[in-house]
């Protein structure tokens, strides 16, 4: 398998650059439908393969019901024509994870990306059972997405196995890092779509066979990820590990503040207002701001990423 040899599950044949773009905020913490459009469209015309709405970086936990529907009917009007806009509709239960599964498939979401339930630990036969009953609630394929730092639950090698027969559901996202668990499911279920979430494990991942990166870094910075991407489907495997290294850097730089808000203050220099933090999370301070930028220049003080 290559780098864009999307699984034979898959009716979208996702691939390429999926970043987990985020939510924009007004000053009082309300969503900027309009920079959230917009930030779709900054990531579109600079290449990526997909967008998806309502991932971690989309603060998606911190949002009503009625605030996740809208942010994927807004994405969808902006670039629904031209990319996959997949949606984030996963949630604590079943029920409510079929409630926003409906809704972000009657806005036009053309995936949905169902994180396994947080807070309250779940057994493999309820991870399998609650998967099934999301892919038979829908028409839309659905991509199962461990991420095991951030929900307290993980799918075993054994839950995937058993997902893997439910019909409907397209791919897996891999945010656990462990690259062990992603070689087994690339080589069992080639079947899948395999979209690798961990920056620092883009090169590796696409290297063996993984279709696509989900990265928060490429948010910021898609220039650099898709042209990650582009070296390993060429088979430049020495480009794409200097692209891998560039995103690592970028990863640190954008690390040395509050958690998730480097993607935004990355954004804001680069002269994207996407407003702040909903709390409790916290923006960057100024100082911190004025590090990150000090960092970034000396990255990458050429036009392409300039730092305005």
């Amino acid at each position: 398998m290559s780098a864009d040899d999307p699984g034979a599950d898959d009716p979208l044949g996702l691939h390429g650059v999926v970043p987990p773009m985020i939510t924009a905020f007004d000053e009082d913490e309300s969503i900027d439908e309009a920079a959230t459009a917009n930030h779709a469209r900054f990531l579109v015309d600079r290449g990526v393969h997909g967008v998806f709405a309502l991932g971690t970086n989309g603060e998606f936990p911190l949002l009503t019901a009625e605030e996740r529907d809208r942010v994927v009917e807004v994405v969808v009007d902006e670039v629904g024509d031209e990319v996959p806009v997949l949606a984030g509709v996963g949630a604590e239960s079943t029920r409510e994870t079929i409630e926003r599964a409906h809704a972000a498939e009657m806005a036009g979401a053309d995936g949905l990306v169902v994180v396994v339930p947080y807070y309250f630990p779940v057994d493999d036969d309820g991870l399998v059972e609650h998967y099934r009953r999301v892919a038979d609630a829908v028409d839309t394929p659905v991509y199962a997405y461990t991420f095991p730092d951030m929900t307290g639950n993980e799918i075993s090698p054994a839950a995937l196995d058993r997902i893997a027969e439910i019909e409907g559901i397209a791919g897996l996202k891999d945010t656990s890092e462990d690259v062990v668990q992603m070689e087994r499911c690339l080589r069992e279920h080639p079947e899948f779509t395999y979209l690798v979430g961990a920056n620092r494990l883009a090169h590796a991942g696409l290297s063996l066979g993984c279709d696509g990166a989900v990265l928060s870094v490429a948010n910021a910075f898609p220039e650099i990820a898709v042209e990650l991407y582009e070296a390993a489907r060429a088979g430049d495997d020495e480009r794409a590990r200097e692209l891998q290294g560039d995103l690592s850097d970028l990863l640190d730089a954008m690390q040395q503040g509050p958690f998730l808000a480097g993607v935004k203050a990355a954004l804001d220099l680069r002269g994207f207002d996407v407003g702040p933090m909903r709390s409790p999370l916290r923006s960057f301070s100024d100082d911190q701001k004025t590090a990150l930028q000090d960092t970034l220049i000396d990255l990458y003080d050429d036009d392409k990423l300039r730092v305005e």
